[in-house]
């Protein structure tokens, strides 16, 4: 009945049956149902299920609307048929007999007028029918097409890929008809898995039936991946971006699409007529080796920048706001003429907001038109400006906390001349954070824009819906493995169950960031469990606390110093400092060790206790120290603290030689300093190392001797004020002097290692530790009673995202003698360059000073010192 036909397609062989062949008609009549329960509703299921696989098999099947036939069949029956043209007619019945049932089935072939047979299938429970049905179907199918049924298939060739892989796509399974289309479509399934470079099926006849053998080549595995040609970019680079590895299915449709990878690549580094071809090198064990070929050809950058529809701003002004640049002279250093699509993207934003931010609020710049013309890129920017709108009457109105008057000072969009976005939304923020401040953390500040078109001006109203006064519900603090709940709770300044405040709750992140027990420090807040209630969140990411810090230097005094330091700043997590610092010199040697607890009995008090030993050689004479002290602080007001500290100090003034000075063979001998120092301190840094912005203040006054004992006896005045502001481009200026006043009690002594001294990295850089100082008639360096001290530096990022600072700087001042008056003529200057750094082992200075008008004997080539840390 069935010619078959082969035609072969890249490499897998589809049968297919003759289109040619006649087709028979079947007619499929209802079943009768034979049970208890009723199941009637399976009359016309089952011969639906039969015309589906028949006609899967080939069949054609004919329409009826006739009942389950009374045997024998009626003579009416066989008329209706043969007037539908139907070849064979299909009756049957099913019989129930408690959980089993019986499947018969026959078939009557209407233009022979013969019998054909009787069929039957049998099951147990209701859910094993349509197996049944299937099964009877086949075997009419075989009978009635005379077609075998496939008793076995087997999966012959694949060495990697499983069986049970390739078995789950093929949709013929044993027991089903041999149909040579259905196999057609299994091995266009099984080409499609993409692992095989040839797949065919062949059969053979046994006693149960068909045997179908899927016979498949596997396509090689990829050993090695080899780019070749590219010098833009390293290998490693380029297997990165790959979306296939070594071990991999070598497939022409990936391969295809990692060229595109390969492509798009280079085109990102503006290499636009970058080619890249592949080779295929086959090897023993079915692998192969890959190769791009690349031809990355020139590199294609920014000839120029043009813009269409700007009246009011030259292309050379707008070209400076843009990201994106035309080559330059230095284009290989700079990377100017370079084009990302990124960059243009945000070049888009930017003269869209200067526009905006410039009174020209309906303009309108199109997406740039980027042109390619022979090995040059042209960028063209179409800008729609508009308008030029001035600010008009500015107004707040809604749930005001205060009064327009007092609120409008708040706001800066009314000292615009022209319309300004960006000072707009400033504006809100900063009416925000008055309603915030008075627990209105959800106010809503709309801000209400009238543009008059004819008279070109802009009427800003800010709408305000203060809402209702929230409060923290909860604080939830995580990320804390090692730092202590309640020493983060202490910073954040605010409390569970009361009211809302911005400001504070700023503050308190800010002094969060200032502990420097954290990497970083994230805040969300959340509606509580009422619409007056907020749930705050504070995750902190920790970093190590300890840390072990060097540095050191060379002076002519000491030949080669250095200084070592074991601080833990959060000792047990409970913010507690503990430090070690040892100082080795050729002529010092130094031991302190001090303990500080932040907050004595819970509360912003603060104590700390030090100790120390102290021995060092002198030009004429040796000094040994012994002595420590405690001290307390506690704030006074914002960014304000109070300390008060008493100091004891015993020292042994020794090996005097026959050529010091009198002054010094005077205090020969053991002598008791006992002193109170009160401060006041006044810290608004954002950041203790590489601040940006922030003030630091210290006024302090030390009295030594009279009623608190010792032989030591002065008045000692220090001023210290330093300032961080912000500039452009990232950078922060530092502005800092310090001022110092020594004051002789009457009966009492003063050694010279009480006195004033600069020079060294953190006064006067360029000049020795401790080398300006006035001297005696033997040249010894004896202090000073009075000292002034300016420093101006300016720093600037050089590599922002590790935190790496350069610094420029000038540094001036100088120590005075009791007979000495300031002279501003006489103050010694230096200046110099350096670099900071917050590595991953501490904070590193590293800084060069050279000394502006140098004395004789004094260095001309710069001077250079550094301190360093690590962290553990």
């Amino acid at each position: 009945m069935f010619k078959m036909l082969c035609i072969i397609v890249i490499g897998i062989i589809f049968p297919f049956t003759d289109s040619g062949a006649q087709q028979v008609k079947v007619m499929v009549l209802p079943f009768e149902i034979h049970a208890q329960q009723s199941l009637e509703y399976l009359k016309n299921q089952i011969p639906q299920l039969i015309q589906h696989h028949l006609e899967r098999d080939g069949a054609m099947i004919v329409k009826h609307d006739l009942p389950a036939p009374k045997e024998p069949l009626q003579e009416a029956m066989r008329s209706h048929a043969a007037k539908r043209g139907a070849d064979v007619v299909i009756s049957g019945s099913l019989t129930w007999l408690g959980q089993n049932f019986s499947l018969d089935a026959r078939l009557i072939d209407f233009q022979s007028d013969k019998q054909e047979g009787v069929f039957f299938a049998e099951g147990e429970g209701i859910e094993n029918l349509p197996a049944a049905v299937k099964t009877l179907s086949n075997t009419i199918s075989s009978r009635l097409f005379k077609r075998e049924i496939i008793s076995d298939i087997r999966v012959i060739g694949n060495k990697r890929i499983e069986q049970d892989a390739i078995r789950r796509v093929a949709r013929v399974q044993p027991g089903d008809v041999f149909l040579p289309k259905n196999l057609s479509e299994d091995l266009k399934s099984i080409y499609a898995m993409g692992y095989f470079d040839d797949v065919r099926v062949e059969s053979e006849d046994s006693s149960t039936g068909k045997i179908v053998n899927i016979i498949v080549k596997e396509k090689p595995t990829i050993r090695l991946i080899v780019p070749k040609g590219n010098l833009a970019y390293d290998n490693e680079k380029i297997l990165q971006s790959l979306d296939i590895k070594t071990g991999s299915i070598l497939n022409v449709i990936r391969i295809q699409s990692n060229i595109r990878r390969i492509e798009n690549l280079y085109k990102e580094k503006n290499y636009h007529n970058v080619k890249v071809a592949y080779n295929i090198k086959e090897i023993d064990s079915n692998q192969a080796d890959l190769e791009f070929d690349i031809d990355e050809g020139k590199k294609i950058l920014i000839k120029e920048i043009r813009f269409e529809g700007n009246r009011a701003y030259e292309d050379k002004k707008l070209k400076k706001m843009l990201k994106t640049s035309e080559k330059g002279f230095f284009s290989w250093i700079t990377s100017s003429g370079d084009m990302k699509s990124e960059d243009l993207s945000q070049d888009v934003e930017i003269l869209t907001s200067f526009y905006h931010n410039s009174g020209y609020i309906q303009a309108k710049v199109g997406e740039p038109i980027v042109d390619f013309k022979d090995n040059w890129i042209f960028i063209n920017f179409k800008i729609d400006e508009g308008k030029r709108f001035k600010v008009g009457e500015v107004k707040i109105t809604g749930e005001l906390l205060q009064s327009e008057a007092e609120l409008l000072k708040k706001v800066k969009i009314n000292k615009e001349e022209y319309y300004n976005r960006q000072v707009l939304r400033n504006d809100i923020m900063a009416l925000g954070d008055v309603y915030s401040d008075e627990g209105y953390a959800f106010a809503d500040i709309a801000p209400v824009i009238d543009q008059d078109t004819q008279k070109q001006i802009i009427n800003v109203t800010y709408s305000i819906t203060k809402g209702n006064p929230v409060y923290f519900e909860t604080i939830k603090i995580s990320g804390n493995t090692k730092t202590r709940d309640k020493v983060i709770r202490r910073e954040l300044m605010v409390y569970e169950q009361e009211l809302f405040s911005g400001k504070q709750l700023k503050r308190g992140i800010r002094n969060l960031n200032r502990l420097d027990y954290f990497e970083d420090v994230k805040v969300d807040t959340n509606k509580g469990s009422d619409p007056d209630k907020m749930v705050l969140e504070i995750e902190v990411k920790e970093k190590p606390t300890g840390t072990f810090s060097i540095g050191g230097g060379y002076s002519s005094i000491e030949n080669f110093f250095a200084i070592g330091s074991v601080t833990q700043r959060n000792l047990f997590g409970r913010g507690q400092i503990l430090q070690f610092k040892a100082e080795f010199g050729g002529r010092t040697t130094r031991y302190n060790i001090s303990f500080t607890e932040p907050w004595l009995f819970d509360i912003p008090l603060s104590a700390g206790i030090d100790l120390y030993s102290q021995k060092r050689n002198y030009d004429t004479y040796d000094l040994a120290s012994t002595g420590g002290g405690v001290r307390f602080g506690y704030p006074v007001y914002d960014f304000t603290r109070a300390y008060l500290s008493y100091g004891y100090d015993v020292s042994d003034l020794t090996n005097l030689s026959e050529t010091a000075s009198s002054y010094f063979k005077a205090l020969a001998g053991k002598h008791t300093k006992s002193s109170l120092t009160p401060a006041i301190v006044y810290d608004s840094r954002d950041k203790i190392f590489n601040p940006t912005e922030g003030s630091y203040h210290l006024l302090s006054f030390e009295y030594a001797g009279s009623f608190l004992g010792g032989d030591i006896g002065f008045n000692k005045y220090i001023l210290d004020m330093g300032r961080y502001f912000p500039l452009f481009w990232k950078t922060v200026g530092f502005l800092h002097a310090r001022a110092g006043y020594l004051q002789q009690h009457s009966g009492y002594l003063l050694p010279p290692y009480e006195r004033f001294y600069l020079g060294g990295i953190n006064s006067l850089r360029g000049f020795d530790w401790r080398d300006l100082s006035p001297v005696d008639s033997n040249n010894d360096k004896i202090g000073g009673d009075k000292f002034v001290q300016f420093n101006a530096e300016y720093i600037f990022p050089l590599i922002r995202d590790v935190g790496l600072m350069g610094v420029l700087f000038y540094d001036t001042g100088n120590v005075y003698d009791n007979h000495q008056s300031i002279d501003l003529g006489t103050l010694r200057q230096s200046a110099g360059f350096g670099i900071r750094w917050y590595s991953p082992m501490g904070p590193i200075r590293l800084e060069n000073g050279f000394i502006i008008n140098p004395k004789p004997g004094e260095s001309k080539s710069g001077r250079w010192e550094f301190t360093m840390g690590q962290a553990f």
